[in-house]
């Protein structure tokens, strides 16, 4: 309940005071913050994926701005050799408002990215919008097999079957490429599996069914016990180191990222920034009030 009334309020605080806790979390608000950010992670040999915040859109002419601004980014830190790739939320682009849109600025945003030798991610959001983004993978993938990759969720009941699913259209020259994540966003117990070792035990059943189909596994997670679990995986069935690395969040666990760095493991660490990081900040707690314990530690001891 504590926790819950400090999400509740956190948006009706004033934003420095939210700042306090959300820099930790967030490269800032402009590209050269990212671009700041960026370059630190790659020094300490760690890959990036850049994120511009922003989600859920309302009209057509915001989706076109926000695939312009991307355009510009894949430009400049391509153009800077930042060792890295993008990830991209299809509902900033206009999925919810008009699919055939959100696909065009999201094709032009992989097109630049292949011409420059990237790699673009496509996020997995909540639930009303899974259908969609798997339809909207499928279609990218097979016109950029190598260049875009997706984010799927151990903690939705269908993402086995999504991955079983999606198996018919993996090949040995072009392995699927996914995120697996646990997943954040709040549903209904009827779509995921709401305890923490249900979660964990899926999450593991889900990796072990892409090793054993030859897909990428980007594994995400800052869940020590996982990390360890996917690291015996790894040695058990001798995964090759080019088809796989661990991915976490900008700013957090960076000692259990540092452990999983110098035992060569390859790293990536999602980059966010941009001009929404109040509502990413405030949306994020919402959805997982769990992490008041930080924000209380952050204005309290650190601020």
């Amino acid at each position: 309940m504590f926790n819950k009334i400090i999400a509740n309020t956190l948006p009706h605080l004033p934003k420095k005071l939210v700042w306090v806790f959300s820099k930790r979390y967030i490269a800032g608000e402009t590209i050269d913050d990212g671009l700041r950010a960026s370059r630190k992670l790659n020094e300490k040999n760690v890959d990036v994926t850049v994120d511009i915040l922003g989600e859920f859109i309302h009209t057509i002419k915001e989706a076109e701005n926000n695939r312009n601004e991307y355009l510009d980014l894949i430009k400049r830190f391509t153009a800077e050799k930042i060792k890295g790739s993008f990830s991209v939320k299809p509902t900033m682009f206009g999925l919810l408002i008009d699919e055939e849109v959100c696909y065009r600025n999201i094709r032009e945003i992989v097109q630049l990215a292949v011409e420059k030798k990237s790699f673009v991610r496509i996020d997995m959001e909540d639930s009303q919008c899974v259908d969609m983004e798997i339809k909207l993978y499928k279609r990218l993938q097979s016109e950029f097999p190598r260049n875009v990759g997706l984010v799927l969720q151990a903690y939705l009941r269908r993402t086995f079957d999504d991955l079983n699913a999606l198996n018919e259209w993996n090949t040995k020259d072009a392995p699927l490429n996914f995120r697996l994540c646990k997943g954040i966003y709040i549903e209904s117990g009827t779509v995921a599996f709401k305890k923490y070792a249900e979660i964990r035990s899926h999450y593991l059943e889900n990796l072990r069914y892409m090793f054993e189909n030859r897909m990428y596994a980007a594994i995400a997670t800052h869940d020590r016990y996982l990390v360890e679990k996917a690291l015996e995986l790894i040695s058990e069935m001798k995964i090759p180191e080019n088809m796989y690395e661990f991915q976490m969040l900008y700013g957090v666990t960076p000692e259990l990222r540092q452990s999983v760095v110098s035992k060569g493991h390859r790293m990536r660490v999602y980059v966010p920034y941009g001009k929404d990081w109040f509502g990413y900040s405030t949306r994020r707690l919402k959805e997982n009030p769990k992490m008041t314990q930080h924000i209380i530690k952050a204005l309290f001891v650190r601020g």
